[in-house]
């Protein structure tokens, strides 16, 4: 029993001396990584050769952390991405002390009061901060998924069709003979307005361009090429005449298979290049009302007007039909089943406004597509002499009209006014000098 209680004593002081000489090699350890690197929240202020050390390194915290906050401050909506480090083959060493300790340098940073009184802070210190890990305030890498390498094999391949066609431009979505170019006219106009038509822009467009009248003529069916069509409608400028040829030209255009269909009047010029340049902006694959209204406002109509109990108002814009307007083929589609084959006649007898209107009234209201106002094109509703004359290449149509003694004209020079007191002619020879019996200039 004697030894066991001496042996005890013996056993426990072996097991002191170790736990002493743990202690020791640990304190040692301790005090060897606090001289090199330092601790977070420990004050070393008062060791001087420890503050000195401090303050050196401390002064590089704060040149990395301004660039940093500069960074920041810069791209504010840009998430901040961590500066390359002079190590980029280093694991990443911080812990989440160390992030936190980081964290509170740069609230140190941004307090005025640090730059003229030293105050304890909470920093690492590393000799190796340059090659320090900021990884706590990368924006994570995310692997490639498979939508990801979709999208940059669809760049790819968008960059490579691109550079295929480099040397080959690329073909116009519109030419000439794509456009069906219809004008109405009567019995009492061909030998006026349609004869000029004729000698003038009608020469550019010979194949395209088609003429709807109330009546057979055998002399301008030969001048048109056979593109005089009579279509049967009464005679005269009101409103079932009108809406009678418009629906005729509508049922033309659609058997024709051309993209564009374009309504002019007989006293409209057409600037057959310009159209042509015109139409080429646009896909005749989309719902196009192209043209400009005469009024300021909406129209508005109440249909229905005899039983107040079915009374709805209506409000739309249209193009006029004295400036011109183009439709497109998508457009004259979807309005077949609605106004193709004479069905034109009944929504205009319906609403009881003339063809300009109803075509505005069946594209927007109808089929909501709105008008896209083109301010090329000119009716004689607008003052003809505001044009300027160095914009008449630019512009798509013109017009003209005897109002009050006064013609109502685009100012050009070139023949009188007593042989050419409309302009169509000078305006012509303006925009084609080429033609046999234009003046010298």
């Amino acid at each position: 029993m004697s030894s066991i209680l001496l042996s005890l004593p013996q056993r426990y002081k072996r097991q002191l001396q170790a736990m002493t000489l743990g202690v020791i090699i640990i304190y040692t350890t301790l005090v060897f990584y606090q001289s090199s690197y330092g601790y977070p929240n420990i004050d070393i202020s008062q060791n001087p050769a420890a503050q000195k050390y401090h303050n050196q390194k401390i002064s590089e915290v704060q040149t990395h952390h301004m660039k940093l906050l500069q960074y920041e401050s810069s791209s504010t909506n840009t998430p901040a991405v961590a500066a390359p480090t002079a190590n980029p083959t280093s694991k990443p060493q911080h812990t989440q002390s160390e992030s936190q300790s980081m964290r509170a340098a740069m609230e140190v940073l941004s307090n005025p009061v640090h730059s003229s009184v030293m105050q304890p802070t909470t920093v690492i210190i590393r000799k190796d901060f340059h090659s320090f890990n900021f990884s706590d305030i990368e924006l994570p890498v995310e692997r490639p998924t498979a939508s990801v390498h979709y999208m940059r094999n669809k760049h790819l391949l968008h960059d490579l069709s691109q550079r295929s066609v480099t040397g080959t431009p690329k073909p116009p979505t519109t030419e000439l003979d794509d456009i069906f170019i219809s004008v109405k006219t009567t019995k009492s106009y061909h030998d006026s307005r349609l004869a000029m038509i004729v000698k003038t822009w009608f020469q550019l467009a010979k194949d395209q361009t088609w003429f709807f009248t109330d009546t057979d003529d055998p002399y301008y069916q030969e001048k048109t090429n056979g593109h005089l069509i009579n279509t049967k409608c009464s005679q005269g400028h009101f409103r079932k005449a009108l809406c009678c040829k418009m629906s005729a030209e509508l049922d033309v255009f659609l058997e024709s298979g051309k993209k564009w269909f374009c309504h002019f009047d007989d006293d409209n010029y057409v600037n057959i290049p310009r159209l042509v340049k015109l139409l080429d902006e646009y896909s005749p694959t989309v719902d196009w009302y192209l043209g400009k209204p005469s009024i300021s406002s909406p129209l508005e109509i109440h249909l229905d007007s005899k039983n107040t109990t079915l009374n709805k108002k209506i409000t739309f814009w249209f193009a006029t039909g004295g400036a011109g307007f183009c439709l497109s083929r998508a457009l004259t589609l979807k309005m077949l089943p609605i106004a193709g084959g004479g069905k034109f006649i009944s929504i205009g007898d319906k609403i009881r406004f003339p063809d300009d209107v109803t075509m505005g009234f069946i594209i927007e209201h109808l089929l909501k597509v709105p008008l896209t106002v083109v301010d090329n094109f000119h009716s004689h509703l607008e003052p003809m002499e505001f044009i300027r004359p160095d914009t008449y290449q630019d512009q798509v149509s013109f017009s003209y009209a005897l109002m009050k003694n006064q013609w109502n004209v685009v100012k050009v020079d070139g023949f009188d006014t007593k042989t050419d007191p409309r302009r169509f002619y000078s305006l012509h020879c303006k925009l084609f000098p080429y033609f046999s019996y234009c003046p010298h200039r």
